[in-house]
């Protein structure tokens, strides 16, 4: 007869967590803190040094993709948001047309940053370069901040995305209101609030909307461009992947009884 038990963490989730709440004093949370600032403080030097030793680096591979064909719309639509949000077939014919993207960070804080993609003529719009800038907007109280030896100021490690940067919009050019991508597939709202994103529409919303609502500039900035080699490639994941995995992985486990004299599964090796 198979032996059953049930899955780990059955019991604890009966009788509660025993770590769920751990009370700490102030000095405590004062200690927490403290190390927190300083270990963000060292995380924030090395960015800035990474972000300038990395510059020229990417210039020079910006030189070389030249010669590949259609490198940064493959290695864009390889990320699972930006190919949702790429859905319509208008906007991949667009995007055929795309010879370059690139990001300039803002001097004051690298964290900011202006993406730029270059597209050749095209039958779609006049402009050679569509923008999507992040607008620093630094507190009042960082203007008087003097930086230290290693050029970072306490409004640095206080740093916020949501306060501190406002995003743009950049009017599109269109050559004609039959290729108006944005006009043909506008954004639609969330009914229910009015105020959450219901429908994309065309991509090239995303430069013509102020609001960038699923944070794509980040991704691109953040993910795809540093990564562009392994996404055309197609080495890389991203996190939309991991988490639908994860989300399949959770429903599989849920309820689940561990059978003590079945043999499991093996995974395969990924190379």
């Amino acid at each position: 007869m198979s032996k059953k038990r049930s899955s780990p963490g059955a019991d604890t989730a009966k009788i509660g967590d025993p770590f769920s709440a751990v009370d700490i004093g102030e000095a405590e949370e004062s200690i927490l803190t403290e190390y927190q600032k300083k270990i963000q403080r060292v995380e924030l030097i090395l960015e800035r040094r990474a972000q300038e030793q990395l510059t020229p680096v990417y210039q020079q591979r910006r030189e070389a993709l030249k010669s590949i064909p259609k490198f940064w719309p493959v290695a864009l639509l390889k990320h699972t948001l930006f190919a949702v949000q790429a859905q319509h077939e208008s906007d991949r014919l667009a995007l055929s047309y795309l010879e370059d993207v690139w990001v300039v960070r803002d001097v004051r804080e690298p964290k900011v940053f202006t993406l730029e993609f270059y597209y050749k003529e095209n039958p779609y719009f006049h402009d050679s370069v569509l923008k999507k800038e992040y607008k620093f907007e630094p507190s009042n109280a960082a203007a008087d901040e003097q930086p230290d030896a290693d050029g970072i100021t306490p409004s640095m490690l206080e740093f916020s995305w949501e306060r501190d940067v406002a995003s743009q919009a950049t009017k599109i050019n269109w050559k004609d209101e039959s290729k108006n991508l944005t006009k043909l597939y506008p954004i639609h709202l969330d009914e229910d609030d009015g105020e959450s994103l219901g429908d994309m529409g065309s991509f090239f919303n995303f430069f013509e909307v102020a609001r960038d609502y699923n944070d794509l500039g980040v991704v691109i900035a953040n993910e795809v461009f540093p990564d562009a080699i392994e996404y055309f490639r197609g080495d890389v994941g991203d996190e939309l992947d991991s988490d639908e995995e994860d989300e399949d992985s959770d429903e599989g486990e849920e309820d689940e009884e561990i059978d003590l004299e079945k043999p499991r599964t093996k995974k395969a090796k990924q190379a």
